[in-house]
């Protein structure tokens, strides 16, 4: 088959004759837009488990998702859509194409989140009236909070839901479905890993539309890549255990990259070259994302 894209985790390939690709889940990994020039072994695999994981329930629910079937450890065939990078391009007649952005639902006050409200980047009226003078890393959002970025830039910024109707497509109507959409699946999940110690803290998803506009699922969801996890009885005792990604993106919050490409990107300099992981933090991620699998299927690795 033909290779068609080469992303930072993901190679999708062209099924010959038909309008399907393959998904490989490689063991790359990134963090802040940037690929990371190290391995994590069996990461891949677990991911696309966890994926097809997800794929299944949703299919239990009636969500349409891309999703056909899995073809190997590492790979799934899936629908295609088409990239469409101009955003002139799409309209309300456009059918099979990827709706350009992504979309996150927050459920606690986590991660690059926690940092935009001490930075007054978020209003005590778009979460729920919390007192910001108090509110602490890891308080439980009163309501789940959503919003979106683009997809196809870059770098992924922030845009509000008019920007996001606009280059989309889609109209308001659409954009409620795709949020209906989101807090049905995240109440599914959510119900699911409680009840293996697992706190779903927040995750962004992606949408497309098939060849008769109706929206379904893409990419993938409920992953160590997309979504954050907490172990629940450490949560209990003021303890935030990170099992996702979140493990990495706090290391070289640590070593100082974040602040430094983050820097460079405000003042728009060229960004300085990601390290690549220890090797005792590529054994540490590697158990992350093999025991998140277990954690989040009730299956062994």
């Amino acid at each position: 088959m033909e290779l068609i894209y080469a992303g930072s985790v993901k190679e999708l390939y062209q099924v010959p004759g038909k309008d399907e690709i393959e998904f490989q889940f490689t063991d790359k990994i990134s963090v802040f837009d940037k690929p990371i020039p190290s391995i994590i072994p069996n990461k891949g695999e677990t991911l696309c488990r966890t994926a097809v994981h997800w794929f299944e329930k949703a299919a239990e629910m009636g969500i349409k998702t891309h999703f056909i079937n899995q073809v190997a450890s590492n790979r799934i065939r899936v629908k295609k859509v088409d990239i469409i990078r101009d955003y002139n391009k799409i309209n309300a007649q456009s059918t099979r194409y990827l709706v350009p952005c992504e979309f996150i639902a927050r459920y606690y006050v986590a991660g690059s989140f926690f940092d935009r409200v001490k930075k007054g980047g978020i209003t005590s009226a778009e979460i729920g009236g919390m007192d910001l003078k108090t509110i602490k890393y890891g308080d439980k959002l009163p309501q789940p909070f959503f919003e979106t970025t683009t997809k196809l830039e870059r770098v992924d910024r922030k845009i509000d839901f008019d920007e996001a109707v606009k280059i989309s497509g889609i109209d308001k109507n659409t954009l409620n479905q795709i949020r209906s959409i989101i807090f049905r699946l995240d109440e599914r999940i959510n119900d699911e890993v409680a009840r293996r110690g697992l706190i779903h803290v927040d995750g962004k998803k992606e949408f497309g539309m098939d060849e008769n506009r109706n929206l379904m699922i893409i990419d993938v969801f409920g992953t160590a890549d997309e979504d954050r996890f907490w172990d629940a009885e450490k949560y209990a005792h003021n303890e935030h255990i990170e099992l996702s990604k979140e493990v990495v993106r706090q290391y070289y919050r640590k070593i100082g990259y974040k602040d430094a490409l983050y820097e460079a990107r405000e003042k728009e300099k060229p960004e300085p070259d990601i390290p690549p992981l220890s090797e005792d933090m590529i054994f540490r991620v590697t158990e992350v994302y093999s025991n998140l699998y277990e954690r989040i299927t009730g299956k062994k690795f």
